[in-house]
């Protein structure tokens, strides 16, 4: 090989060799540091690409399950406001039998009355009842507590929105499915109703709360998928984003030799032009 001054063909390769190494040591600081295998969208366009809609799904499933888990609360209201109800026509139901009875007179008839009374306004209110200003109960297609939100319909759970759980309408103050037929104007006392009605009532409100349940279970089991979706839609978007520490600590080690190593051989190589100044003293 010949000596020359004008160019160190020995000292460009080391050179270029030491500049990709180097290059090379900072993206695996870099990964390293931030913890994700993804630090520019040169480093991969398409993984990237496929990261962000992986997140998106993951992200959608986690809100969709605070969705489901809201209508589960207010659920969980109604059925309370229905066991309440239960134990307002339990009461009605005794009132009315105690009024049956031959040995009371007017004025016992009268007292029992007034309770039946305040009992029908306390039905009333129980039908009026919200959950954060949404009707508990009512009919399907927008009816509602006055002045309040229309009841739940349906509620979606799945984090594309294509999939939703019917609610079934449950109107308290209809006559045939509700408890009307004990509220209605035209009843003003005891007198006014019989045990057919009472116990029409009584079935409204035991099928209510059985469809409550059965929603209830439904949304339970719709919750513990979406758990099941984001997990494994985490877990995808981490094989494309997350680096592996072990692996990328190993080409750490090997480009940061490598630099060193580049380092000392561009020095020598620099140094080589010095034998042709020896020949020609």
């Amino acid at each position: 090989m010949a000596v020359v001054i004008n160019t160190n063909y020995a000292a460009t390769i080391a050179s270029n060799n030491l500049s990709a190494s180097n290059a090379a040591l900072q993206k695996s600081l870099n990964r390293l540091s931030s913890g994700s295998k993804i630090v520019s969208p040169a480093d991969d366009a398409g993984g990237l690409a496929v990261s962000m809609k992986l997140s998106a799904a993951a992200v959608r499933s986690s809100a969709t399950s605070t969705n489901i888990a809201n209508t589960t609360s207010y659920l969980e209201t109604q059925d309370g406001v229905l066991a309440t109800v239960g134990d307002v026509l339990n009461r009605v139901s005794e009132l009315y039998t105690l009024y049956q009875d031959p040995t009371k007179n007017a004025d016992d008839k009268a007292n029992y009355d007034v309770e039946f009374g305040q009992l029908q306004l306390q039905l009333k209110s129980l039908a009026a009842e919200t959950f954060n200003g949404v009707s508990l109960f009512g009919s399907a297609g927008g009816g509602g507590a006055v002045g309040k939100d229309p009841i739940i319909e349906t509620v979606k759970v799945s984090e594309d929105g294509s999939q939703t759980v019917a609610i079934t309408a449950k109107d308290l103050t209809d006559t045939g499915s509700g408890v009307g037929a004990l509220t209605a104007v035209a009843v003003t006392d005891l007198g006014d109703i019989d045990i057919d009605d009472i116990n029409t009532a009584i079935q409204n409100v035991a099928t209510f709360r059985a469809n409550n349940g059965a929603e209830q279970s439904r949304l339970g089991f719709a919750a513990d998928v979406l758990t099941t979706n984001k997990t494994n839609l985490e877990a995808a978007n981490s094989r494309i984003v997350d680096v592996d520490v072990a692996e990328e600590s190993t080409q750490l080690a090997r480009w940061n030799t490598l630099v060193q190593a580049g380092t000392s051989m561009l020095s020598q190589a620099n140094s080589s032009a010095q034998i042709a100044l020896a020949l020609l003293q």
